[in-house]
């Protein structure tokens, strides 16, 4: 493979041995160059002959020592009585020959020297082929002791510690990784290798000062001179990034099989010509179906081999051509078809590098085509999931927005119409724009337009995995509605794709408009019954609590005059007042359904106004003794007493009302009612005006425009200590308008408030309707009790 010129420089006076080696043949890839002289070196000089019979031998010695260069070989011929001065240079010369000798001796002798020599450029051509592997390919390779010392380390592996060769060599796993400790799986492998003594691949996670570290090792044994094993030699691959990037690892590693050719990567060196392949490993030859490096060359290698598929060659041979530089490289793929016609899938590596001052092509080739098969499977599954997903869609389409070509990929035959506007050769905009001035209802053109431009569906997808836009289409006579939806194609830092689906939403938009419909008035009247339900319960637990304090006051009084009839009489009676109060509107309370269905209806029924006034005077009484307020509630102008109206909705509102009145009057203020009679209403009707007046805290002019509103309540209210959920003038207000009458408030702060309700109700003007009304017993059912009381009699209850 090599080329060595060899020059002699011969010293000495006498030429009968120079004669002899000057007419000996050089070896094979070896020249031979001659110069002579009297007694000076040469320093450009290969070796140096000099013959001392005839010299000063020291001083000739000396000065041949001094001008001879650094890698000069210096050969003595001497005669025997010379030789003891020349005992002290041994060390300092190649070999001394011994004078005289006879001619096949000199041969012999020189003969002997050249080969020698050529087996020291033997070893260098070995050591270089060997570095020149060993630390051009990108794997980390390492060479161990017994004891787990690194020996000799690669150029990456170097890199990859960021470490120079002086301070890994000589060193173990931890000081090298930068860790605490060896690591125990790395120094079990290596033992298993030493003691099976054959090469084992593993993926080992290696811990380093920065993180951890993925590697695949190939670890084979090291062997000593007498044949036992004496270390390991190693080579691993970072793959920490392979499962993201396995395509560029794949690529950017093919070189491992120049170390261990028992593993399917093949190496080959060919001249920059491309006629002459200077190496091949088997691996490369079974790729490209060789048997031998001859073969491969008789079968007419000229840059790639007459293997490689014709429709390949020429985009093969482009790719090695366009490496320049030393240093260039190009991966590529390219089929092969063997000799038995089956069709090989290769990946390429070829890198343009200088050995001895000649470029050449390192190549590096990787048997895919398992890899290839299965991406042409997984292609073909791909296409049919494609399918099968988007079943729904009219048209599916693929996108790049870097560059704005695209493709239809999939698309209905009920829709082929629409394919116009994807299958030229536009844009994404271009396309858009026609299909939404061809397809789209003019209404929703900006629409679609703003829609489909770049910053909205970068924004979109940046908020989601998708995006969509509905929008109308024109149908015959009637638009329909179609869903376009975008979806990104790839990770977002790596590519700027998306994969664009058009389909029909029509029975569905028109299904859910209708649906919305529904459950729009269902909702209105939900809310509806909701809203009633809320006012009606807030108003009773306002309302309980003024019935309850009468009746918890007169229990009390009673309780402290139990031995006076006349008082207790008194006392129960006002606490049967205010309990049927009660009672009527825990009853209403039990009774949801009429609230739920939003409909209260009024029981009108015949009524006594001075029983109602009177009733309300005993329930209020108990809360007036207790602030020591002056209250006294004024009939005026009543003519007509009796009337027809719902006794418990009245109470509810002058209660509320003068409850009101009470609980923000301070003591000792004064809280009054008044009751008028107007004439001027139709006949049979009576215009009644309460007036509910107090000198309490007021309101604000600002409140009391706003205070029949739900929740409403004065916001400095709170300085009378009396809490509320601001409902109970609502109630009123919806009561009186159920009731057709009307309420007014006159209010100032600091000086109190008065309201003023009126209500037309129909007279009652049969006083025997009314006392049947009231269930009052006739003279005959009086006696008959009084009788049935004389009598002894057993009682059942039954208590539900």
């Amino acid at each position: 493979m090599y080329h060595c010129h060899v020059h002699f420089h011969l010293v000495g006076i006498r030429q009968d041995v120079f004669a002899v080696i000057e007419a000996m043949p050089p070896l094979a890839c070896f020249t031979h160059e001659f110069t002579k002289s009297e007694g000076a070196g040469d320093v450009t000089a290969d070796v140096i002959l000099a013959d001392l019979r005839d010299m000063d031998v020291e001083e000739t010695v000396r000065e041949l020592i001094a001008d001879r260069g650094e890698d000069t070989e210096l050969i003595l011929l001497a005669g025997k009585e010379q030789f003891p001065l020349l005992t002290d240079k041994l060390q300092t010369v190649k070999e001394i020959w011994l004078l005289p000798m006879a001619e096949e001796e000199i041969r012999f002798r020189f003969l002997r020297w050249q080969q020698t020599y050529k087996m020291s450029k033997d070893y260098w051509q070995t050591s270089h082929y060997l570095e020149a592997t060993i630390n051009n390919v990108p794997n980390l390779v390492w060479y161990k002791d017994k004891d787990g010392v690194h020996e000799k380390v690669n150029d990456s592996f170097c890199s990859t510690v960021n470490k120079t060769k002086q301070q890994v060599e000589g060193q173990r796993h931890a000081y090298i990784w930068d860790v605490e400790e060896d690591d125990p799986a790395c120094i079990e492998s290596e033992r298993q290798v030493m003691e099976s003594e054959r090469t084992f691949i593993s993926e080992e996670c290696v811990k380093t000062g920065d993180g951890t570290k993925l590697l695949m090792t190939y670890k084979s044994p090291l062997y000593d001179l007498d044949g036992s094993v004496m270390g390991t030699v190693g080579v691993a691959i970072d793959v920490t990034q392979e499962r993201a990037y396995e395509q560029e690892i794949i690529q950017k590693n093919h070189t491992l099989e120049t170390i261990f050719n028992n593993i399917e990567c093949g190496v080959m060196y060919h001249s920059l010509d491309g006629t002459q392949v200077m190496s091949a490993n088997q691996a490369a030859l079974d790729i490209l179906g060789y048997t031998s490096l001859e073969e491969m060359a008789a079968d007419g290698f000229d840059m790639v081999s007459s293997a490689v598929v014709e429709e390949d060659r020429d985009g093969l041979l482009e790719k090695i051509k366009s490496l320049k530089e030393e240093g260039d490289s190009v991966s590529v793929e390219y089929r092969v078809r063997r000799k038995d016609g089956e069709i090989r899938y290769v990946m390429g590596n070829v890198k343009l590098m200088r050995e001895k001052e000649e470029l050449r092509y390192q190549r590096f080739l990787l048997d895919c085509t398992a890899r290839k098969l299965q991406e042409e499977e997984n292609e073909r599954r791909q296409a049919a999931l494609v399918q099968a997903l988007s079943i729904d869609y009219r048209i599916v389409c693929f996108f790049d927005l870097e560059n704005g070509t695209g493709q239809p990929l999939r698309v209905e035959e009920d829709s082929r119409q629409f394919l116009e506007a994807f299958e030229r050769k536009l844009s994404f905009q271009e396309s858009m724009e026609f299909y939404i001035q061809e397809y789209v209802c003019e209404e929703d053109r900006d629409m679609v337009r703003q829609a489909v431009s770049e910053d909205k569906i970068e924004q979109g997808l940046l908020e989601g995995k998708q995006y969509h836009v509905n929008f109308r289409t024109k149908g015959s006579g009637v638009p329909e509605y179609n869903q376009m939806k975008i979806v990104r194609a790839g990770l977002a830092e790596e590519r700027r794709s998306i994969v664009l689906g058009i389909r029909s939403v029509d029975k569905e938009i028109r299904s859910e408009m209708e649906q919305r419909g529904h459950l729009k008035d269902a909702l209105m009247q939900a809310n509806r019954a909701s809203k009633a339900k809320s006012v009606f319960l807030s108003n009773m637990s306002h309302d309980i609590r003024t019935p309850m304090n009468a009746i918890v006051g007169f229990t009390s009084l009673a309780m402290k005059h139990i031995d006076n009839r006349d008082r207790m009489e008194e006392y129960l009676k006002k606490i049967m007042t205010s309990g049927n109060h009660l009672l009527s509107l825990i009853n209403d309370v039990l009774d949801m359904s009429r609230i739920e269905s939003g409909k209260i209806r009024l029981e009108e029924k015949p009524c006594s106004l001075p029983e109602i006034l009177h009733g309300l005077r005993n329930i209020i009484q108990a809360d007036v003794h207790a602030k020591q307020l002056t209250f006294h509630i004024d009939a005026e102008n009543i003519v007509h007493e009796y009337i027809y109206c719902d006794k418990l909705r009245l109470n509810q509102v002058l209660l509320n009302l003068l409850g009101n009145s009470v609980k923000y009057t301070e003591s000792g203020g004064s809280v009054s009612m008044r009751v008028t009679e107007k004439s001027g209403v139709q006949a049979d009707y009576g215009y009644y005006e309460f007036y509910i007046k107090d000198n309490g805290i007021g309101m604000s002019q600002e409140f009391v425009e706003h205070i029949f509103e739900t929740f409403e309540r004065e916001k400095n209210s709170t300085i009378s200590g009396i809490q509320g959920t601001g409902l109970g003038m609502a109630i009123t207000k919806n009561i009186v308008d159920l009731m057709n009458g009307s309420i007014k408030v006159r209010s100032e702060k600091g000086k109190g408030s008065e309201f003023i309700v009126s209500f037309a109700f129909r007279l009652c003007l049969d006083a025997k309707e009314l006392k049947k009304n009231r269930n009052l017993p006739s003279e005959e059912q009086m006696l008959e009790q009084e009788d049935l009381r004389s009598q002894p009699k057993r009682i059942l209850l039954a208590e539900d």
